[in-house]
């Protein structure tokens, strides 16, 4: 049972967060005669983390605040070599010091999720590097590689996809890595289940599979649906490339941006995947969403509540502070951090060495219009907005007094279109 009462597996399939399990009824009975052990793996594939690697992460959050001991695995060592899962192509081989790089950075990424200093049962936090590095070529060939044959693992999805265009032994080899890890963490820290996306399947039985043969047992596996959006579009991705975890490489507004564009036939669903509202404030969004759709109420929340649990309450505020800005034109209560963050991804135009420009050169030069004529045409029309004021009169200059934070002009044609001057001495 979790911490409010809720059992922990019915509250997994009320969310849709269950897949495939390998014994449902013995895992249901494991997990209330007393804690148990889980882990899920991250590969060290780049510097960050994505929203891709929300769901697991998550599911090790809710086993650990349902008192359960919750173990992340980064894989320092099955890094340095490639899940052909998912793949049509070898992955490209990254250095060891870039992967050792990458391995720490996403330890200091899970720590936002998973309690470490929790009094009773405190998140671990490993690498297999620790044990596959060790590990020489015989010993791996004897102990552990006997216990795989060559039909079994071909019959795994994640292999026979990669068949017709050919498949290393590296990656090959791979299953058998996760496998051991599994054992290793059966033996080591007492671990009875693995989570992991539903590509990960094939990986995790076969790892169970090991166990039972290296004299274990009483281990079982669960998966995750595959994240899907209703509109048939790739879930993790914005229009400028993946949603990423880390701020430096998707900022905070563009964070939020991404979950509260979500669409109303999949807001429901992220919510009970993503968030850790109860059944009773889910089903109340959903009938808010029912019946004022275009109060995007649900939408929010959802934004919200994510954006709270990746990046904090402070960063939350600051995009909800951008996101009023930019609706309502007023740019001038932003911080310059917030600015910037804020029109990123608008074009940018640099001035330097000058005190003063006329507003038609200013909004030829940055190209927020095409000609001096129709500049004028815009500025006279009221369809121009300079900082946040519309601006009407056609000889109009902006003088360095006017620039925000004392180095830029925010140019806003029409109700959506910006553009950034940065001036410089």
């Amino acid at each position: 049972m979790t911490a409010a009462g809720v059992d922990l597996l019915e509250d997994l399939e009320y969310r849709g967060l269950i897949y495939q399990v390998t014994d449902r009824e013995g895992l249901d009975k494991k997990l209330k005669e007393g804690r148990v052990t889980l882990y899920s793996g991250y590969d060290p594939t780049a510097d960050s983390l994505h929203i891709g690697h929300l769901l697991p992460i998550l599911i090790l959050r809710r086993f650990q605040e349902a008192g359960h001991n919750a173990i992340a695995l980064v894989g320092g060592g099955t890094g340095l070599i490639g899940d052909p899962s998912g793949r049509s192509s070898e992955r490209t081989l990254n250095t060891a010091d870039t992967v050792a790089m990458w391995t720490e950075s996403l330890k200091r990424q899970l720590t936002r999720f998973l309690d470490f200093e929790r009094k009773d049962n405190p998140a671990k936090l490993v690498s297999n590097y620790d044990w596959l590095a060790p590990l020489d070529m015989i010993t791996f060939l004897r102990d552990i590689g006997k216990n795989f044959t060559v039909n079994y693992m071909l019959a795994k999805d994640s292999v026979d996809s990669r068949l017709a265009n050919g498949i290393s032994f590296t990656e090959f080899s791979y299953m058998i890595l996760q496998s051991y890890d599994f054992y290793k963490l059966h033996v080591d820290h007492g671990v009875t289940l693995q989570v992991g996306g539903s590509d990960q399947w094939g990986n995790i039985t076969a790892g169970l599979d090991l166990i039972g043969k290296m004299g274990g047992g009483g281990a079982f596996g669960l998966t995750l649906p595959l994240v899907t959006k209703s509109d048939g579009k790739k879930f993790g991705k914005s229009e400028s490339g993946a949603v990423w975890l880390d701020r430096s490489k998707t900022s905070v507004y563009q964070f939020y941006q991404f979950w509260i564009n979500t669409d109303d036939n999949d807001v429901i669903k992220f919510l009970k995947y993503f968030t850790f509202l109860t059944r009773d404030q889910i089903e109340a969004l959903e009938e808010e969403l029912k019946q004022a759709p275009e109060k995007r109420i649900a939408q929010r929340e959802l934004a919200r509540e994510v954006t709270r649990l990746v990046h904090g309450e402070d960063a939350l505020v600051s995009a909800e502070n951008i996101t009023q800005a930019l609706f309502s034109g007023d740019v001038t209560q932003l911080k310059e951090e917030e600015l910037v963050e804020a029109l990123q991804d608008m074009p940018t135009t640099v001035l330097s060495g000058r005190t003063e420009i006329g507003l038609i050169d200013l909004l030829v030069e940055t190209k927020a219009a095409p000609s001096r004529r129709q500049a004028k045409q815009d500025i006279e029309s009221g369809a121009v907005h300079v900082n946040g004021v519309k601006t009407t009169a056609a000889d109009a200059v902006i003088t360095a007094g006017e620039r925000l934070h004392g180095k830029f002009i925010v140019l806003r044609r029409g109700k959506k279109n910006y553009f950034l001057v940065r001036c410089e001495p």
